[in-house]
């Protein structure tokens, strides 16, 4: 098994010879759980009526939520404290299971073929996980992974396993990108790193990694980066 190099590239330019790669860093939302953020969207809109804020905007509220997820995928706030500022929203608030029950609909299934494939490659190379999330979705997924594929958590399957929240660190920063070859003595242009959002490969790619932008939205999985693989 091995991988096949002509597709991994940087998404706007071709790596001339690229170096072996001998580490893979895969995110997880997207490359190996499926998402649908329309689901949380709409299980949010089921809470009902937002307390009335004349003074901001709907996108001035948009952005706020966009610093509240960064601060919470940072670990800047607690799960508690996460769940209070959704329930000041809202009229009526909802109850913090309601809250981790909409949270997490966006979590679909772990594809039993991805894990096998990570299985199979794991004796070829190192591999990690590099994921931006929270307390309340990792508890969530790795409930499901357990339940699913028996492994007691993720570094059961990866060398190591990287969140955000733990680390106080975020894609598409470089310096999570930094935290994870510093802490792992990795050679960046021996490393791959792979992931379903464009500003992070880039990011990813200018600190000298290889990277590869799946492109999930196509229908490309991790599975179509390696031969060799039934």
């Amino acid at each position: 098994m091995q991988l096949i190099q002509s597709k991994i590239s940087h998404p706007n330019s071709e790596i001339q010879n690229p170096k072996p790669v001998k580490n893979i860093i895969f995110d997880f939302g997207g490359v190996i759980c499926d998402l649908d953020i329309k689901r949380t969207e709409e299980k949010f809109k089921e809470f009902g009526i937002p307390v009335p804020d004349k003074t901001t905007s709907t996108l001035e509220q948009a952005f706020q939520f966009e610093q509240l997820v960064g601060q919470f995928e940072t670990g800047a706030i607690s799960s508690k404290e996460f769940r209070v500022i959704i329930k000041n929203h809202y009229q009526v608030p909802p109850s913090d299971q309601a809250i981790d029950d909409a949270w997490n609909a966006l979590l679909l299934d772990i594809p039993e073929p991805r894990i096998r494939l990570l299985e199979q490659i794991r004796g070829h190379y190192r591999i990690f996980m590099l994921t931006n999330t929270n307390e309340i979705h990792y508890l969530k997924y790795l409930e499901n992974f357990r339940a699913k594929f028996g492994y007691s958590d993720f570094d059961s399957l990866f060398e190591k396993a990287y969140y955000s929240y733990r680390i106080g660190l975020r894609k598409p920063d470089v310096e999570i990108f930094s935290h994870v070859v510093n802490d792992s003595h990795l050679i960046p242009s021996e490393t791959l790193f792979i992931d379903d959002t464009l500003i992070h490969v880039e990011n990813a790619h200018s600190m000298g990694i290889q990277a590869h932008h799946l492109q999930i939205q196509a229908g490309e999985q991790i599975m179509d980066l390696f031969s060799g693989f039934h």
